[in-house]
């Protein structure tokens, strides 16, 4: 194995075994507390280059962010390539079981699917105070101004936003660049997540982050919508017809450049209205409907949806397993 970088029956053959061992096992938590998570040592670079660099006015602040950046795009990379490096070391196909089970710890398929079902169980069990406390987990709405229309509507938006820079877009960089791919998509992602907001102290710091980010989500966000629409043509009761009609006349009209594909894609497939205006800490937050059908969502619908999810979820493992196929032929 010359390089994951280089290889790309290898970087496809990473992927499919990846998504596949994600899906079955989780990240275990034996392994978390032992090690931790990837997530949470970017998490802990990101917080020392924000404390050491997003200091001064904002011309300053916006030079930090982008050297920031830089110095978290170079460590994580260089580590990931190092790990490539002596994985190549054992040879063709321990390398690609070595760097699968490590690019496992980079979508999370499993954790999402369990933590948008407890929205559904939650409301089930215990009505409002149930799906309040579970949909608290997910979205960074203020779960007391919610209904349960709402909240099963945050719980589908979830869903759909994060089935595309939880694991689509993970998959798509790892297809590409194996292990680094991945990881410097997960580190630039993680970035946003932390210091991309329009706050007093982020909104100059954090402008290279939530560019580049909405930069490398943009290919998965569109191959995420048309998973959907693939998986609603295989439901019955669902529509790919209104899914491809809500993209078309709603995914851009969402105020995030790449969230509006995914969810306009939910949408439609469940005749479904998402997304529109919203209460982030206070903060009234106007977007766009995304699907005209109906705003009264249930916990039904999150059961929809989640089966939805999971067949897109197959079938971008099967695009990975097929891919990595045809290009060793």
């Amino acid at each position: 194995m010359s390089s994951a970088l280089a290889h790309p029956p290898d970087t496809l053959a990473i992927l499919a075994l990846a998504l596949a061992i994600e899906a079955a096992f989780g990240y275990p938590d034996a392994l978390y507390r032992a090690l931790g998570h990837p997530v949470t040592w970017i998490g802990r670079l990101i917080a020392a280059l924000d404390r050491g660099l997003n200091r001064g006015a904002a011309r300053a602040r916006r030079l930090g962010g982008v050297l920031a950046l830089l110095i978290l795009v170079a460590v994580v990379g260089a580590v990931a390539l190092g790990l490539t490096a002596l994985a190549g070391l054992a040879g063709t196909l321990p390398a690609i079981a070595l760097l699968a089970f490590a690019s496992a710890s980079l979508p999370a398929q499993r954790s999402l699917d369990e933590h948008v079902a407890r929205v559904a169980e939650g409301l089930r069990a215990e009505g409002l105070v149930g799906g309040r406390r579970a949909v608290a987990m997910i979205v960074g709405r203020d779960p007391e101004t919610l209904d349960e229309a709402a909240i099963c509507r945050a719980a589908i938006e979830s869903l759909s936003e994060n089935f595309s820079d939880g694991i689509v877009a993970p998959a798509f960089w790892i297809g590409l660049g194996g292990l680094p791919g991945g990881a410097l998509y997960k580190a630039i992602n993680t970035a946003d997540s932390m210091v991309g907001h329009r706050t007093p102290r982020h909104e100059a710091f954090g402008w290279a982050s939530a560019r580049l980010d909405d930069l490398v989500n943009l290919p998965a966000s569109r191959l995420t919508a048309v998973l959907i629409v693939t998986a609603a043509g295989l439901h019955r009761g669902a529509s790919p017809a209104g899914a491809w009609r809500a993209i078309r006349r709603d995914a851009r009209r969402h105020r995030s450049p790449n969230a509006g594909w995914p969810e306009a894609a939910m949408a439609g497939a469940l005749g479904l209205r998402l997304a529109g205006p919203r209460v982030y800490a206070g903060v009234a937050v106007e977007d766009a409907w995304m699907g005209d059908g109906r705003a009264a969502a249930t916990a039904e619908d999150i059961a929809r949806a989640l089966r939805l999810y999971r067949t897109a979820c197959a079938l971008l493992w099967g695009l990975a397993t097929v891919g990595a196929l045809l290009v060793t032929l």
